[in-house]
């Protein structure tokens, strides 16, 4: 091994000749190429991003070569890697993810021996005008994974660690004049990995860029950008503290939004000192409105350009307030996380992610848990968003270490050697980001146990920053840490469920507002407690509103060896210890597909209200939820509809209500419409003007209403209007084809054009035709079992040891007779049970087969009293290859459940049985559609089953089996089948989001212990 201290197990050297923590910033050599904010365009920037010399090494004791001399060969010998990049997502090491566990023993401060290393070595030019004038050169690397030794020129330089927070060093007694030698080692883990036990794939390397920049002698070498408000917000001051290194003239110039001048001073500046610019009616920033002074630092030949907000952030008789307003966080966890590029994130992909953010009506980003890339918050900065910064901290591991004792989990948080390290962290977060105007929170860090060390944090941020809150979900009393908690501005909770929120909110004796930093987890199909949450969240001044876990889907993009595409997840690269799946758990896929659970939320954010005072008249009330703005930039479209065909529709231009405010809206249908005629209105707010991250015509939010005690017209079957007979002229002839022929316990039921095949044994439909058209493949069968969602995690163990996945019906009789009507009746009681178990259920089931070639079935049947509740109830059938065409009416076009069903609209939908699915990356229940009132699925031709029921049914068609769905791990594992599954349900158990939070609500849940109603179904040939 190489002859290197061997700092990464030291508490006491957390870098060495490392440069003090600073603001984020490059200088330019004009103001012009300071607003462009092209780095490359600054004279003082050099990028070291590109090729290195790289050389991975399963363990820092095999490094045995003195690669950074600058005798050492590395040019033929070694790879290439690109910097900035992730050495797992180039063939060195293992990938891995884990959740809560450490990948190493716990033994802190220690690491294993084979600790896994890689070796960079790179050359670079330095410019003659670098080094004249005294001038000196520093190197910036924004992040390293997790430790790293410097050399140039042979010489050492120093050392670091903090994964995702800058280190700088000054190469002035190192660089010459023309070539110089870059080495770098980078060690995979160190004392620090254990304040980096993020939920998350564990990268190494040097994953974020890296460049030089030129100073002059004489610089600012830091700065701290004060905007600050008069308490009416009429008055506004820039205060600029600067430190330099040296005397130095300073001016500065303050630009509007505008760009025009508002404000200059100067001053000379020795070590440090302040210029304060004043001015009046600021322009206020805020997420709704980003307004971005320009404050322009001319000092020497250095131009620094700091964008800065003026905002006001406070709480005010427990209510978080921004600019005096009362606002709630509608926001998102994100983590740096890029499908093949692991935590490299180019800039494209951060602005992909936050106009997909601003199309769903987000305004918050909490950085979990970690500062991102500086210049994803210039982003924030830009767009408006509200961001919580949180401190790269985690040591949620020490919950499983085998030691069991009281207070384990924050041993390290209240270890004193383990201060120093704790604070530091805090430090360098603040110090880089204090200029953004975006953050409005500094978090300490995430799952860490809470003491001493973390109060010390707080206290440190107080004192340097009194300008933003504190916040630390881990102080909460239920984790029983220390019970000091003055140092933090905000209670913070992780997946409190609706009811314990609420019972905080009425508490008078709680002072602080609440911010659900995690809630309502969005893995798989799911959440589906959205509107549950923000229905309180809304009413509620006391809670702030929170963070949905979380933005993205952590998958790795990989291929089958057939070159199918998949995303894998924990454990598809045979690591341990792995937490499987549980890294997918996003609103979007990781190739940023909006999951369903995006659309839902938001359209449950949404800053628009929209409600009907009276359909009949078309008056509606607009009320605007943004906290700053008016509608002006919204319009409004409307139509409606009847039995899902349009019958009028219309516009509305620029709308009008203040922030907070309502407007009352008369549409001017063309005809009045009556109670009971059975419309739909849908109105849909959109965007009539182009922004960075949406064009014009970009939808905001839709509402639905609907004209009471209607019954929807038949649209879809055989008997509408202008169609064949009536249904009454129908019976009177086709009564006379009936007959019911029963042979080997079967019985045949033919009629006019159709014959259906009874199982009189097994209880069943066996076969249905029409015109001789073969309509199913397997019986019909009653149905409790759904392919379980991730969400499900908990209650399908329940379900699995009762059976429900291997449920059989039991007849214990069945008989049958011709009615005055010539239609058919049989009667059939039985059960449905698995082995071991009693049975779930015990009913009768009668089928009743009419003259127009409809079978309904009325079900009757009580469950055990001690069974779980269900997931489903209702008919399974199989249909034929060829079966491709599904035609609805209820909502869609997208899948929906009982608690998962905000985004989606009532219409008449024609899909194929492949657009019915919704794939997820890990295979689950999927694609069902709430509250149908009627379906048919056919082939292209028309020829299938048409379903319907008394009331509104869930309904289901895919070419997959739920058994199918559940045995797949992956979605290249699920076999598409060539006939069709259609499920009609007379209910289904919601999503909900208990993967991590909250059990599914009981409102969600079928747990009727009596069970009642009706289902039909008909052999069609829609066409005609």
């Amino acid at each position: 091994m190489i002859d290197i201290e061997r700092y990464w197990e030291r508490l006491d050297i957390l870098g060495v000749n490392r440069e003090r923590a600073r603001a984020s910033f490059i200088p330019y050599g004009s103001a012009a190429a300071a607003k462009s904010g092209k780095r490359g365009g600054s004279p003082y920037f050099q990028t070291l991003n590109g090729a290195w010399k790289f050389r991975y090494y399963r363990s820092v004791s095999d490094v045995a070569e003195v690669f950074y001399e600058d005798a050492s060969s590395v040019h033929e010998t070694w790879d290439e890697l690109i910097v900035p990049s992730c050495w797992q997502n180039n063939g060195y090491d293992q990938l891995h993810y884990t959740n809560v566990n450490y990948p190493i023993p716990y033994d802190p401060p220690f690491v294993p021996d084979d600790n896994p290393a890689g070796a960079y070595v790179r050359e670079f030019n330095v410019a003659a005008a670098w080094i004249a004038n005294g001038k000196r050169t520093h190197v910036v690397f924004e992040g390293v994974n997790a430790c790293f030794y410097l050399w140039v020129n042979g010489t050492f330089v120093g050392y670091s660690q903090g994964s995702r927070i800058p280190s700088e060093f000054d190469l002035s007694p190192y660089v010459m004049a023309g070539t110089n030698r870059m080495a770098v080692l980078v060690l995979k883990w160190c004392d620090g990995t254990y304040l980096e036990d993020q939920d998350l794939w564990r990268y190494s390397g040097i994953y974020r860029d890296v460049y030089l920049v030129s100073r002059e002698a004489a610089h600012v070498r830091d700065a701290f950008i004060k905007p600050e408000l008069s308490g009416d917000f009429t008055e506004g001051t820039v205060r600029a503290e600067l430190e330099t290194s040296g005397e130095l003239p300073i001016r500065t110039e303050l630009y509007a939004p505008n760009g025009d001048l508002v404000a200059d001073g100067s001053a000379i500046i020795a070590g440090s000192g302040v210029i304060e610019l004043g001015l009046s009616k600021p322009e206020l920033w805020n997420a709704e409105q980003p307004r971005l002074y320009d404050l322009y630092v001319h000092a020497g030949s250095e131009v620094l350009l700091f964008r800065i907000g003026f905002r006001m952030v406070e709480v005010k008789d427990g209510v978080f307030r921004v600019n005096g307003k009362a606002i709630k966080l509608k926001g998102v966890n994100r983590h740096d996380s890029h499908p093949s590029l692991g935590q490299t994130i180019p800039l494209n992909h951060m602005i992909k992610d936050l106009n997909l953010m601003k199309q769903h009506n987000v305004n918050t980003i909490r950085t979990s848990h970690y500062p991102n890339d500086p210049r994803f918050l210039d982003l924030c900065d830009e767009y408006g968003f509200y961001v919580v910064d949180e401190a790269d901290l985690e040591c949620h591991g020490v919950v499983n270490t085998g030691t069991r004792e009281e207070g384990s989990f924050h041993k390290l948080a209240v270890h004193p050697d383990w201060k120093e390290a704790f604070v530091e962290r805090a430090v360098r977060m603040v110090e880089r980001d204090k200029n953004h105007a975006s953050i409005l929170i500094w978090s300490l860090g995430n799952e860490s146990g809470y003491g001493g060390n973390h109060i010390a944090m707080a206290e440190w941020v107080q004192q340097r920053d009194e300008s933003r809150l504190v916040h630390y979900e881990g102080a909460a009393a239920l984790y029983k840490g220390d019970e000091n908690t003055e140092a933090l501005d905000l209670e913070s909770r992780m997946y409190a469920s609706v009811a314990e929120i609420e019972a905080y909110a009425l508490d008078e004796s709680k002072t602080k507002p609440l911010f659900l930093c995690e809630y309502s987890h969005a893995m798989g199909n799911g959440p589906g407690d959205l509107r549950d949450y923000w229905n309180v969240i809304y009413a509620q001044p006391k809670l702030m509103g929170g963070c949905v876990w979380e933005w993205c889907d952590h998958g790795i993009a990989v291929k089958t060896p057939e070159g199918v595409d998949y995303f894998a997840y924990g454990g598809d690269f045979g690591e341990k210890p792995n937490d499987g799946n549980f890294c997918i758990d996003g609103l979007v896929s990781p190739d940023r597909k909006p999951h369903v659970g995006l659309l839902e939320l938001k359209q449950i954010i949404a800053p628009i209200v929209m409600e009907a005072e009276d359909v009949g008249e078309g008056i509606v009330r607009i009320t605007n939820r943004y906290d700053f703005i008016d509608l002006s930039h919204l319009s409004l479209r409307w139509k409606l509809e009847y039995g899902g065909e349009l019958i009028d529709q219309g516009s509305v231009g620029a709308l009008e209500a203040a922030a907070g405010e309502t407007q009352t809206l008369r549409l001017g249908y063309r005809q009045p419409i009556a109670e009971g005629d059975g419309c739909v209105l849908t109105l849909s707010v959109w965007q009539h003007g182009e922004t960075a991250w949406a064009a014009p015509g970009h939808e905001v939010a839709f509402a639905q209403f609907e004209t009471a005690a209607a019954e929807i017209a038949d649209r879809g079957g055989e008997t509408e209007a202008g169609g064949e007979e009536s249904a009454g002229a129908a019976a009177s002839y086709r009564s006379e084809f009936m007959k019911a022929v029963e042979s080997g316990g079967v019985l045949a039921v033919s009629g006019f054009d159709f014959e259906y095949k009874f199982d009189l044994g097994k209880g069943a439909i066996a076969s249905i035709t029409r015109h001789g058209v073969r309509m199913i493949d397997e019986p019909v069968r009653f149905n409790v079992w759904r392919a379980p969602t991730d969400n499900d995690m908990y209650i399908r163990k329940e379900w699995e040891r009762e059976g429900l996945d291997r449920a059989v019906m039991k007849v214990y009789d069945s008989s049958w007779e011709i009615l005055s009507d010539s239609s058919v009746q049989v009667k059939v009681a039985f059960s449905l049970g698995s082995y071991i178990r009693s049975p779930f259920l015990k009913g009768e089931a009668v089928w009743t087969f009419l003259p127009s070639g409809e079978a309904k079935v009325n079900f009757t049947a009580d469950v055990r009293e001690d069974l779980p509740y269900l997931p489903r109830i209702g008919l399974e059938l199989v249909m034929p290859k060829g079966t491709e065409e599904v035609e609805y009416y209820g909502y869609g076009p997208h899948e929906s459940y009982v608690d998962k069903r905000a985004s989606v609209r009532k219409g008449r939908y024609l899909l194929t049985v492949d657009e019915m699915a919704q794939k997820y990356v890990m295979p689950q229940e999927n694609g069902s559609r709430y509250g149908t009132e009627w379906a048919m699925v056919t082939s292209e031709l028309g020829m299938g089953l048409r379903f319907d029921a008394p009331e509104p049914f869930s309904f289901q068609a895919l070419h997959v089996t739920s058994a199918d769905l559940a045995a797949a791990k992956h979605t290249p594992e699920l076999a598409r089948r060539d006939q069709t599954i259609v499920n009609i349900d007379y209910r289904m158990s919601g999503v909900g989001s208990g993967s991590c939070g909250p059990q599914l609500l009981d409102q969600y849940r079928l747990d009727e212990k009596r069970i009642a109603f009706e289902l039909s179904l008909s052999p069609v040939f829609k066409e005609e």
